[in-house]
């Protein structure tokens, strides 16, 4: 079973529908594929609806849509893997958010995972695949 870990902003879109993320989600899930979120993801998308102007309303959004994901967890094989990460771009004069590398972590620590995302640093972690479901014909629209 294939995995993909929605990065933050991917996350986001996927809550609000925007960008073709849902859709593309549903039509993943549909053939048998397995979609989430980390506890690194959460704790950043929780993070700015603590911070908006329509807290009560975007809560009850993420809540709903977070009952559709998966959550991986944070556990310390992936610690080990964000160890070895930091290591690897450290050597290769890559600096990168915390957070991001995290991600880069659980995802290696799943398997067979590709992580969404929009965050062009991400790609830059040796041997993670990363896809963006975001059209860039709705993003045109913008």
């Amino acid at each position: 079973m294939k995995r993909y870990l929605l990065d933050t902003g991917i996350a986001s879109d996927y809550v609000n529908r925007r960008l073709g993320v849902f859709d593309k989600a549903n039509a993943i899930v549909r053939g048998g594929s397995r979609i989430g979120v980390c506890v690194p993801v959460s704790g950043e998308l929780l993070a700015g609806i603590e911070l908006s102007d329509t807290r009560e309303r975007n809560m009850e959004r993420l809540l709903r849509s977070l009952k559709s994901l998966h959550i991986w967890p944070y556990e310390f094989a992936a610690a080990k893997e964000f160890g070895r990460l930091v290591a690897v771009l450290k050597r290769a004069g890559r600096t990168m958010q915390q957070i991001d590398v995290q991600i880069a972590a659980i995802a290696f620590t799943l398997g067979d995972c590709t992580v969404v995302s929009k965050d062009s640093d991400l790609s830059a972690v040796p041997g993670l695949s990363v896809e963006n479901w975001a059209t860039t014909s709705e993003i045109s629209r913008r």
